[in-house]
C-alpha cells in the first residue's frame, strides 16, 4: 500500500464522507489541513492532518472503503499519521459519542480520552446522526503524545 500527499482539488470526498457527513466541513478542513491518500489498485484509505496550534496536529479525517474494512488499513493510516507529524508534540482527534470502532482503534494505537465537546454534533451539524444504534451528539477527544 502507497500512501502519499494528495492535492487538496483531488481529495476524494466520497470517501472523506464515510468518516464525516458533511461536504461543508470537509471542504473547509482539506483547504486548511494536508490529505493522504492510501492507494491498492486504486484509493483504499485516506486522512487528513490539519495544525492546529504550536506543536499540535489534529487528524481532522480518517476512512477506509467499506470493502476493504477490518483489513487493517485503519491502523496503518493511523502509523502513517504518526510519522506525517513528525516535528509536533502531539496529535489531536476528536470522533462521535456513538462510534464504538474508532474509539477502539484509536485507543488500541495509544491515544487517550482527554475531553468531551458536550453537544459537538447536534450544534454544529445539521442532520441528527445515528450510528450503531446511538445518538451521535457529542464529541469525544483523544490525544497522542508524540
Amino acid at each position: 500500500m502507497n500512501i502519499e500527499v494528495c492535492p487538496s482539488e483531488d481529495a476524494p470526498i466520497e470517501l472523506l464522507l464515510e468518516a464525516d457527513p458533511s461536504e461543508k466541513h470537509i471542504r473547509d478542513y482539506v483547504k486548511r489541513g494536508v490529505v493522504y491518500v492510501a492507494e491498492e489498485e486504486g484509493i483504499v484509505g485516506v486522512f487528513v492532518l490539519l495544525p492546529t496550534r504550536p506543536g499540535t496536529i489534529e487528524l481532522v479525517n480518517i476512512a477506509v472503503t467499506e470493502a476493504r474494512r477490518g483489513e487493517g488499513i485503519g491502523k496503518r493510516l493511523l502509523e502513517a499519521a504518526k510519522e506525517a507529524a513528525e516535528g509536533y508534540k502531539r496529535i489531536e482527534v476528536g470522533t462521535g459519542n456513538s462510534s464504538t470502532n474508532q474509539l477502539s482503534l484509536y485507543q488500541k494505537a495509544g491515544f487517550r480520552i482527554t475531553g468531551i465537546d458536550h453537544d459537538f454534533f447536534t450544534i454544529h451539524y445539521e442532520e441528527t446522526i445515528w450510528e450503531n444504534g446511538i445518538w451521535c451528539r457529542d464529541m469525544i477527544r483523544l490525544t497522542l503524545e508524540l
